[in-house]
């Protein structure tokens, strides 16, 4: 497994950044810690030549200053790739998220509907996470190894070059343990990245079926599964840290007998006079430094692991192409809605097959029973639901289907925030384009108006007309020529709805292809173009009197 996948660095600047950024303060650091070795091995020699000449040297003071400016030097490096390593690890993360976004709404819905929603949030979000360590530990390491070991091992062999070619030999031993751990951890990683997005995928599920599960008495069940899922990634944690410490010990142990046989060498030749004082202690203060960058990147290594494995499930997300290719630049504009032999076919029944052509002006409603698929024929209509024969969505020519269209759900998704936030879906909302959507819904509430999750603290029609402003302000602002709207009145009184059909007819007027899945009589008399959705599946289009389609 690649240490850093290079798809990273290609993708986000602030991650090619910080690497040439880490690579600057190690070498501060290298640089303070030579003069940290030099500076004591001078302090030791002109102490022992005090004692020997009864009188402190001149020259102590200096070098003493020069120890300490050393030290502060070390000291402020250190904070600094600390500190750089933390901004990088939140400014890689957001870029992420926000090309992973970006990168889904360019492929659409389709593209969205064939993957998991929880696992691809627990990507997002937890398994991004994991980045901070890998940042903010193991790439900083690598940068401060890369550059700190081979200049450290070069001032060792100027200060003696026998010290430096035991170093030299010494040195290989801890990469080969490195690999050897990366091996047994590799498969383990992986395993425990799994395990999160099981964990996490479970608790999703679990809380967006919590009201069917408990209807059906089966919710202590899912106490269980998660319990289980939960139990499962403790122990493999476990399993995880565990191997953590045996690797470092072994890590350890191989730096700690290369250092006492470079110690044990100085040690005989000091006896001998074959070495002066202040070399041996030049070399014995930078011994353990050489050491030391290779082996901490060997004990951070499961941090990269983490980080390697949430970075590349990332990655690959922006490298899938399964995804329906965007329309060339060339492509023709659609004038009109078509939909040629459209056929969803569920488990229970076969719908279609549905044959419409729909000009701008037109309102389609899907008429029908609950349960007949007006709302399948809605998802298949907007790219998220496979299905057999062709739609063609009109609008402008180059952009996506889902560019040339506005949804609105029969059950809108409300978030805890404002009304605004939840029309415009941003936390910067335009709240003049919010108010009008909101009055074209037939909704007086107050764009201020804080709600909870779900829409608590609304009623039911109030969260259904706060869906359709959601649908109207997005129309109006993106200029969509398909709106798709899913039972819009459904819970409703008469009143209401005749101000929401009054809406409707109002985009079509002005240039909108406007598609209503309703069963209320009142929305059916508005129709244009009827599709009679009928239990079995069948589907009979009906052109109304005086249409204009």
């Amino acid at each position: 497994m690649k240490p850093l996948d290079p798809r990273l660095l290609r993708l986000s600047r602030t991650a090619r950044g910080f690497i040439v950024a880490a690579a600057g303060t190690g070498l501060l650091r290298t640089l303070a810690t030579i003069g940290i070795a030099w500076g004591i091995a001078a302090a030791v020699t002109l102490g022992v030549d005090a004692v020997r000449q009864g009188s402190v040297p001149a020259a102590i003071a200096p070098t003493l200053g020069l120890l300490g400016a050393a030290f502060v030097l070390r000291a402020v490096a250190a904070w600094a790739t600390d500190d750089l390593a933390a901004r990088a690890a939140a400014r890689v993360k957001s870029e992420l998220r926000a090309t992973v976004l970006a990168r889904a709404a360019e492929r659409g819905p389709s593209w969205l509907a064939g993957r998991s929603s929880a696992g691809f949030a627990t990507t997002l979000g937890p398994g991004l996470d994991a980045l901070d360590a890998y940042f903010g530990r193991y790439l900083p390491q690598l940068a401060l190894t890369a550059i700190a070991t081979p200049v450290l091992l070069v001032a060792i062999g100027f200060g003696d070059l026998t010290s430096g070619l035991i170093v030299l030999c010494a040195l290989p031993v801890i990469p080969v343990f490195m690999i050897l751990i990366g091996l047994a951890t590799q498969a383990l990683q992986r395993g425990q990245s799994d395990a999160l997005a099981r964990l996490g995928t479970a608790f999703t599920e679990a809380v967006e079926g919590l009201a069917t599960l408990k209807v059906f008495g089966r919710a202590r069940r899912q106490v269980t599964r998660i319990g289980t899922v939960t139990d499962e990634y403790r122990r493999g944690t476990l399993g995880v840290l565990r191997l953590s410490f045996v690797s470092g010990f072994a890590l350890e142990l191989a730096a700690s007998l290369s250092v006492a046989l470079v110690a044990v060498s100085i040690g005989v030749r000091l006896v001998d006079g074959s070495l002066g004082l202040g070399a041996a202690m030049f070399v014995l203060v930078l011994a353990p430094e050489a050491f030391a960058p290779i082996r901490q990147v060997g004990a951070d290594f499961h941090a990269a692991q983490d980080g390697v494995e949430a970075s590349t499930a990332v990655l690959n997300v922006l490298d899938d192409t399964t995804a329906p290719p965007a329309p060339p630049a060339g492509a023709p504009a659609a004038a009109e809605l078509v939909l040629d032999g459209l056929t969803v076919r569920r488990p229970d029944v076969v719908i279609g097959p549905v044959h419409l052509r729909a000009a701008p002006g037109t309102v389609v409603v899907l008429a029908g029973p609950s349960g007949s698929g007006k709302s399948s024929l809605i998802a298949a209509i907007r790219g998220v639901l496979p299905h057999d024969g062709t739609v063609t969505v009109p609008g402008a020519a180059g952009s996506t289907p889902a560019e040339r269209t506005t949804w609105a759900d029969q059950r809108p998704r409300l978030v805890r925030g404002t009304i605004a936030e939840n029309v415009a879906l941003s936390a910067t909302p335009d709240v003049t384009a919010v108010r009008t959507a909101l009055g074209e819904a037939g909704l007086g509430l107050d764009p201020g108006l804080q709600v909870g999750s779900g829409g608590s603290g609304l009623s039911g029609g109030q969260a259904q007309r706060v869906g359709v402003a959601r649908a109207l302000y997005r129309a109006h602002r993106a200029a969509t020529p398909l709106v798709l709207l899913d039972e819009p009145t459904s819970a409703l009184d008469a009143e209401a709805e005749a101000h929401v059909i009054a809406t409707v007819r109002r985009l079509a007027d002005d240039g909108a292809v406007v598609v209503v899945a309703s069963h209320r009589p009142a929305v059916i008399a508005a129709a244009d173009v009827r599709v009679d959705v009928r239990v079995g599946g069948a589907v009979v289009v009906t052109q109304v009197d005086g249409a204009r389609a």
